[in-house]
This record gives C-alpha cells, structure tokens and sequence, in this order.
C-alpha cells in the first residue's frame, strides 16, 4: 500500500453533488499504457450518466488491485465499519445464508470512493437495492471454447439477438472487456432470481437445439466441444457479474462496453478502453438509454422450465459453491463417472 502522499496530494473530484477525495492520484494502475487512480476516477466521471443509469441502487462485489494491473488482487465483499458515514450499503448473501454488508451504488460518488479503493471492477447483483426479492436482469453469457475466435462470439450474439427478437424480447448487448459478450434482457417484476435461471437454462437448450453447431448448453467443459457456452448459471442466485462500463483489470485497461446491434459483427473488443469508451460516449451516446423503458415478460420461459421438470427433464447442473439443487442432474463430471460406473 502506497505512504500518504506518496503517489501526489490529494485531489478532490465532484460527482453529483458530492466532493470525494481521490488520494494519491498519480498512482499507475495500468502499467502498459500509463494509467493512474485519477485517470480511473476521471474515466467513471466521463461515462457517469450511462454507467449510472444501469448500476444505480444495486449492490457490488468489489475486486480490489492496490498497486494496479498484475499485482495482488482481492475481492472485498464487506464494507468496513471505518469506510464514510455517507456510504449505502446493504446485506447480501450467498445461496449458503452467509451475510456481508455490502456496497450499493446509490451515486456516483460511491463509483469514485471505489475506484480511489483501486477497485478494477464492480461485481454487479441482478437485483437493487430496494427490490431485492426481484432479479430485474437476465443475462446471456456467450463464452468461447478453446480454440475458438472472437468472430465465434459474434455469430453466436446475433443468433441469440435473432432468437429474442422472434420470441417478441427486446435485448441488449454489451462486451464484456475480455473474450465474449453478454446479452442482457430487463425482466419485469415479479420474477426471483431462481426463476430467471430456470428461464435462462431454457434458452440455452433452445440455442443448442436450434443451432448445434454454434451452441451448447452442457455446463461441463468437456462436453463443449468447441461451441460457444450459453452459460446459464450467471442467472444464479446472488450471483454476481463484471459491469457495464466498468474497466476490466486487463493491462490494456479494456472496458465492458454496451454496444449497438449493427456494431456487434465489427466492433474490435480491445480498443474499448478507459482512453477510447469516454469519446465514443460523447459522440454516439448511450446504447442502453431506453433499458429500463422496455421491461420484458419471461412468463413463458419460466413455464417451460417448470413443465420440463414436471416431466422428468432434470435441472443443469448449479456451480460447485451452491448446495445440491432439487430435480439438478448428477453433478459430477462425466469423465469421473465413467471411470466410477
């Protein structure tokens, strides 16, 4: 950790409203391209309203980087006793009852008190603050197989895109700083978080069956056989996932980018960085200005899930860190079970 002062004074940014002090501003977090906790401060002021209009009110998990991009890293679920008295916070917990008073972003200046905490990423709920009983997110994580490209994950994001659109969903689609992309549709209240993954779980089968040689559904890794993963359990329960507009602890400080549909078989993921996305934002606006106009009704999906439990379709697997499921398949890996049959 760095000395008082030892980066430069402090230096006091104004974020709606409220002075936040960023200390020791000239401290480089991003090595590669020489950028500093103030560059990161002065980033989230740039793409405040957009980042705003979708992270308002929801709890973070915060990953936290000290002295910067390859250095120590820790994810800090709970906010200290000592942190300011102006902080919102909330209690979340994990699938297994375990509470943590964690951070909500009530305004953007709890964005600036994190990035001054050299926090490299906000692990955002499906949930706010005031609403926890309603997962208002679903979310299509398209993830690569090995070997595979980024033109992969742009076939498959207009293929799900297509799929939405002919069940009558309105979507939106971002980068996620890194190899995919995430699709996320705004769900109308009255659906909890078990829910929307039994939702989700149904798409990602249709996905496969529809286009199997582009998608797979099967959770175990090796069973993909270089498709793309619609990764369902992202919809888990208090599950957590990188934001947008946050910037990925990447060396080339890569941001998680909503885009336009006509922009996903183009877009260069890796130009989308904490130098680039404030531009791009002044000149093409917000991608995402109108997602909470068009809130979407996943009755449907839910209903399919729940008649194909009724007959006998058994639930995907859940990750290792949640408890055996009611109706989940076997969860093992096949290649052990074979060898323990």
């Amino acid at each position: 950790m760095a000395k008082a002062n030892e980066f430069g004074e402090p230096v006091e940014l104004e974020a709606e409203g409220r002075a936040v002090t960023v200390t020791n501003p000239d401290k480089v977090l991003f090595p590669k391209i020489a950028a500093t906790k103030l560059d990161l401060a002065q980033y989230y002021l740039a793409v405040g309203e957009p980042l705003m209009r979708w992270i308002r009110n929801r709890p973070v998990l915060l990953e936290r980087y000290p002295n910067g991009v390859g250095q120590k890293s820790f994810f800090q679920k709970r906010i200290p006793e000592s942190a300011p008295d102006w902080l919102t916070t909330t209690t979340v917990q994990t699938i297994n009852g375990t509470p943590s008073r964690a951070l909500v972003i009530a305004d953007l200046a709890h964005v600036i008190w994190a990035a001054n905490m050299g926090v490299l990423g906000l692990h955002v709920w499906q949930y706010t603050a005031d609403k926890p009983q309603w997962s208002d997110e679903l979310r299509i994580d398209l993830d690569p197989s090995p070997g595979q490209t980024f033109d992969d994950i742009r076939e498959a994001a207009m293929l799900v895109r297509l799929y939405f659109a002919e069940h009558g969903i309105r979507s939106y689609v971002k980068t996620t700083g890194s190899k995919g992309m995430h699709i996320y549709v705004r769900v109308v209240d009255g659906f909890d978080s078990f829910a929307v993954r039994g939702a989700s779980v149904v798409i990602a089968r249709d996905l496969a069956d529809q286009h199997p040689d582009v998608f797979t559904a099967e959770w175990w890794k090796e069973l993909r056989e270089g498709k793309v993963f619609v990764d369902f359990n992202q919809n888990a329960p208090h599950k957590n996932v990188f934001g947008a507009w946050g910037v990925r602890p990447r060396v080339g400080a890569q941001v998680s980018t909503p885009i336009e549909w006509d922009e996903v078989m183009s877009v260069d993921p890796d130009a989308l960085t904490l130098r680039t996305v404030p531009d791009r934002y002044a000149e093409t606006g917000d991608p995402w200005h109108d997602i909470d106009d068009h809130p979407q009704d996943i009755g449907p999906f839910v209903e399919r899930f729940a008649d194909q439990i009724a007959d006998g379709v058994p639930d995907a697997p859940w990750p290792p860190v949640y408890p055996k499921m009611p109706n989940e398949a076997p969860r093992v890996q096949p290649s052990r079970a074979r060898k323990t049959e």
